[in-house]
């Protein structure tokens, strides 16, 4: 292989691993948004089915997510 093939294949991977630890940032962030959004409405007195019925998520999943599971 060409060495301008192999350096643009190299910047090509360089590219693909950045893109992919914003988008692992921004998810981490959007999750930890949510918890505290849940974590509000816990507190408000909504019950987990509530919150579950409310975002379309299963009861049992929305404790998952008040657990940090």
């Amino acid at each position: 292989m060409a060495d301008g093939a192999r350096q643009q294949i190299g910047k090509d991977l360089r590219r693909a691993q950045a893109d992919f630890k914003r988008a692992q940032r921004a998810r981490d962030k959007a999750s930890a948004s949510r918890r505290k959004t849940f974590e509000r409405a816990r507190k408000a007195g909504f019950s987990t089915r509530e919150i579950g019925k409310e975002t379309g998520l299963h009861f049992s999943r929305v404790a998952e997510i008040l657990r940090g599971e």
